[in-house]
């Protein structure tokens, strides 16, 4: 469990920020300036002061056009199983005073216990973390201060979460468009339209975005060569890679790695 502010959260590259990725634990948002647009599970929605958001462990993500936004991102622990926790993403709009106030407090307390020395911090954090999920739980229930939870998905929108889970899972096999359509039971064609229809991006915009992104992690966080990445991506050829990562960084992957993942196009 760890607590960070949204000003530093929200400092990572555009292109760490805009390929949709989703992480190993929970996390929960809070936001009290700023706004912009959150992509989850293929579903675009505006965020704003006073909104408070869950986004599962493994559930897919993005960040844009995110300007002057503060407040608190909280990474839940991977093991949250004594949690009762929500199973879908939440997005709820706090216009009610008295439920901001509630959110502030329990973040504050977590941060103060982190924070300090005393024994047993982390296991207070925990507790508060618990409060923290049964304000959420009742708060996604209860709509009399403009709550609001995402309704439930249409068709394109289903087929596009089933779509980004499972790249998710394989987005490292040498898979085509028409191998994740075969393995949904859809066509091509049918997949592509869909994906378009629910988050603006076909499908093998999709896939390359999420390959690209894990070159990047890979650039930076190991010293494997940039052949042995491009094989391991599932990229046909070294050079079809690199000129993917050209067209979509605007840098190859050697001056990425060498410039720490500094570019200026994205």
């Amino acid at each position: 469990m760890r607590i960070q502010s949204l000003t530093k959260f929200l400092l990572a590259p555009k292109w760490q920020l805009e390929t949709p990725r989703a992480l190993k634990e929970p996390l929960f948002l809070w936001l009290t300036a700023g706004q912009g647009r959150l992509t989850i599970a293929s579903m675009t929605r505006g965020v704003q002061p006073h909104n408070a958001i869950y986004i599962p462990a493994g559930t897919l993500h993005s960040f844009h056009n995110m300007t002057r936004v503060q407040g608190t991102a909280i990474y839940l622990d991977q093991d949250h199983s004594r949690l009762d926790l929500p199973q879908a993403p939440v997005h709820l709009r706090l216009l009610d005073v008295n439920s901001q106030f509630e959110v502030t407090t329990l973040i504050d307390s977590m941060r103060r216990e982190l924070d300090g020395d005393r024994p047993k911090a982390l296991e207070a954090a925990r507790l508060q973390l618990g409060l923290l999920s049964i304000w959420l739980h009742r708060r996604s229930l209860d709509n009399r201060d403009g709550a609001h939870t995402p309704p439930d998905l249409k068709a394109n929108d289903r087929l596009t979460a089933r779509f980004t889970s499972l790249l998710e899972s394989n987005f490292g096999l040498a898979w085509n468009v028409s191998d994740y359509a075969a393995t949904l039971g859809v066509t091509p064609t049918h997949l592509t339209r869909a994906c378009r229809a629910s988050c603006g991006r076909t499908a093998l915009e999709l896939i390359q975005r999420r390959r690209l992104y894990e070159a990047c992690n890979l650039l930076l966080e190991t010293k494997i060569p940039v052949q042995d990445i491009s094989y391991r991506l599932g990229f046909s050829t070294p050079g079809y890679f690199s000129r993917s990562f050209l067209q979509t960084l605007g840098a190859p992957p050697s001056t990425f790695r060498k410039n720490r993942g500094r570019v200026t196009t994205y």
